[in-house]
């Protein structure tokens, strides 16, 4: 793996602009082979992001969203919705061709997961890498954190972070979501369920299986302290050095119109 990496913390944006330099950022990569990029950003207003081959017509509750300010997008990764309010959001950038990079989806997760788990070390969580059990029954639940994939971070057994990923024209996109506090009343009005006591039912299985960092470490530390513990983890775990990356105001104009004339039109938010 090349140990000379870009970093960028682009703050907090929207849905749509959040998407747009996730992928303005993998074509760049592709255009001009720069080095491989970690970000960190984070949500306003709060966004519902569903994966690219979810679908939306009767699964998701468009009044609930509009009532409590909450944003839709459609990712370019796969997986199920993820609900970004009070959390630190990652994605890394990088050649399927970097040296260290497995040919494999599951196998890229490893690698890169270890920079996950080292942040969750340096928050003073004892936190593992998921090794699921193949047997069990597919979960039908559109809550991506229902369950651990390969390689995702748990914590006491329950999820911690989720991370999606995607391949294109030789580039890795992975992002995910690493929630400081998780409000399940709020994640689960997001989605259209048959009756009350089915959502009640879907809520109280979530609280089993998922954890945020809040809960895991008995108190709420700043994002500041969450950006720093993760920023040395992927450092630690990957065996990097950062280089800051700023977005020139030609960059900045490009991923502005991307956000608007992709990631904000229902076109693409409302294809599936």
């Amino acid at each position: 793996m090349a140990n000379e990496w870009y970093f960028i913390d682009s703050g907090v944006h929207t849905p749509s602009y959040n998407m747009a330099l996730d992928e303005y950022l993998m074509e760049q990569g592709r255009r001009i082979g720069q080095a491989p990029v970690l970000r960190f950003y984070g949500w306003n207003p709060p966004g519902l992001s569903i994966g690219y081959f979810q679908k939306t017509k009767s699964r998701i509750n468009q009044d609930a969203l509009e009532k409590r300010g909450i944003a839709m997008v459609r990712r370019l990764t796969g997986g199920q919705a993820v609900l970004h309010h009070d959390e630190l959001t990652y994605s890394i950038i990088i050649s399927e061709h970097d040296p260290a990079m497995p040919h494999s989806v599951i196998g890229a997760y490893r690698v890169l997961s270890q920079g996950l788990l080292e942040g969750f070390h340096n928050l003073g969580l004892k936190a593992e890498l998921a090794i699921p059990d193949q047997k069990k029954a597919a979960d039908h639940s559109p809550v991506c954190f229902e369950e651990a994939s390969w390689y995702e971070l748990v914590v006491a057994g329950k999820k911690a972070a989720g991370s999606a990923q995607t391949r294109h024209q030789g580039m890795i996109l992975q992002h995910g979501s690493i929630p400081l506090h998780t409000d399940s009343d709020e994640l689960f009005a997001c989605f259209q369920y048959p009756s009350a006591a089915i959502q009640q039912r879907a809520k109280r299985a979530f609280s089993d299986k998922a954890i945020a960092i809040d809960q895991a470490a008995g108190r709420k530390p700043s994002i500041d302290e969450v950006k720093q513990a993760f920023y040395h983890g992927f450092e630690t775990g990957l065996g990097i050095t950062f280089h800051s990356l700023q977005l020139s105001e030609a960059d900045e104009c490009a991923v502005e119109q991307l956000a608007r004339e992709k990631y904000a039109a229902d076109s693409w938010n409302y294809s599936r």
